[in-house]
């Protein structure tokens, strides 16, 4: 079956060509014109949202807010907004309230697609194995995290970077590397965007936020209590130099 995308575009021109070129990529879209009409649309029936910010009724960032704190399968459908404002600190903005990816007007479709079948494959990236840190249970096949047996709340970036780190528990991972295998950024937003969802993550880690360590100077590593790695399969190794 088709990958199904909500697209919320007030721009009739603009949303009738993505609809056309999604399509001729494989793609089912559905469009809403506004942002009000996007609140009231049932999320967990897309497998990937793209947003537009400037909308009539309910601004973008203000829908995007109200997915994500929403219970349900819908909150973690991954998001990519879709704007002119091309300010790092809108970027950030949107990030750091759970958006996936970031694509500034004017875009050729060609990208759009291929940072639509990006998402779509981190989103669906799984692993056999579970992973433990502590009181930390991550089960990438079910795309779960549980911390102390209770389920967590997480953007479908904050999962993927903490499966990123838990995968190579102990190690100390650039920033640099982590943007590239997981969050795929190519503009001047990428590591600071990293930073504010380390930054969430450990807010929803509570009083178990140690565990996700910066070392300065290179990155994060998730600390795992001593003897607890022995559970851990021997992470891929990485291709990428170190920066």
């Amino acid at each position: 079956m088709a990958p199904r995308l909500l697209l919320v575009e007030d721009d009739d021109a603009l949303a009738e060509n993505l609809a056309r070129q999604l399509g001729r990529a494989g793609f089912q879209v559905e469009r809403v014109a506004d942002g009000d009409a996007a609140l009231h649309v049932a999320l967990e029936r897309y497998d990937l949202a793209l947003l537009d910010l400037m909308l009539p009724g309910t601004y973008g960032l203000d829908v995007l807010k109200r997915w994500r704190s929403a219970e349900g399968p819908g909150a973690s459908v991954p998001v990519i907004l879709l704007t002119a404002r091309d300010h790092t600190s809108d970027k950030v903005r949107g990030l750091s309230l759970g958006a996936d990816d970031y694509v500034t007007k004017p875009f050729y479709p060609e990208e759009l697609v291929a940072r639509v079948h990006a998402c779509l494959r981190r989103a669906h990236g799984t692993s056999p194995r579970s992973l433990e840190a502590g009181p930390l249970h991550l089960d990438p096949q079910a795309r779960e995290a549980r911390l102390d047996g209770v389920p967590m709340s997480l953007t479908r970036a904050e999962l993927d970077v903490l499966l990123y780190l838990a995968a190579r528990p102990g190690r100390a991972i650039a920033r640099s590397e982590i943007v590239d295998a997981v969050l795929d950024r190519h503009d001047d937003a990428g590591e600071r965007a990293l930073d504010v969802h380390v930054s969430r993550l450990r807010k929803k880690l509570g009083s178990h936020a140690a565990l996700l360590a910066t070392v300065w100077g290179i990155g994060y590593r998730l600390d795992v209590p001593a003897g607890e790695t022995d559970g851990h399969d021997t992470p891929p190794t990485s291709n990428r130099e170190p920066r």
